[in-house]
């Protein structure tokens, strides 16, 4: 598939490649700013439904359902690549039911770097055929769900931190 826009966001983040993508791995985790109302979600909020292999394996389905502004909303992704712990990208399977978007292409990659690791997340993407997207900020919306997911990366310093503590005799 062809995509019109791209964004990206990267940061380096104090942990190890394994501890961040076992976070990012997670599609609950990484999705979750959907699941809360927000001003970003016009109030509104969506719910996952992931199959046996929970989202983690090639192949995985996804399913993310939700109300915005009283209008029903649903995407059906399929896990297209995962290489732990360095990349994984998953994409629409159908054209979703959203306001903002059409098809996209969505992941992350992650390298070793001096310190933690470097994350890059992205969403290469289209615009609904409504047209919708750009009157309701596609573009500002998909940096913000971008940023979001980069923060859950964050958090895995603060989890590997944890888990040390708590190994400690």
């Amino acid at each position: 598939m062809a995509y019109v826009f791209s964004k990206a966001v990267e940061a380096v983040v104090p942990a190890a490649p394994e501890d961040v993508f076992a976070v990012l791995d997670d599609p609950r985790r990484l999705g979750r700013h959907m699941e809360r109302p927000s001003m970003m979600m016009l109030g509104g909020s969506m719910h996952y439904t992931l199959d046996e292999q929970e989202g983690r394996a090639v192949g995985s389905v996804i399913r993310v359902e939700g109300w915005v502004l009283g209008l029903p909303l649903s995407i059906i992704e399929r896990i297209a690549e995962r290489d732990p712990p360095r990349r994984k990208v998953w994409e629409t399977i159908e054209e979703p039911r959203l306001l903002v978007f059409g098809n996209y292409r969505l992941g992350f990659e992650i390298a070793t770097e001096v310190g933690g690791s470097r994350v890059r997340v992205f969403i290469d993407y289209n615009l609904p055929r409504s047209r919708l997207g750009r009157l309701l900020g596609a573009h500002a919306y998909a940096r913000w769900c971008l940023r979001r997911m980069l923060a859950e990366a964050s958090s895995a310093s603060d989890e590997a931190t944890t888990s040390q503590i708590g190994a400690q005799p």
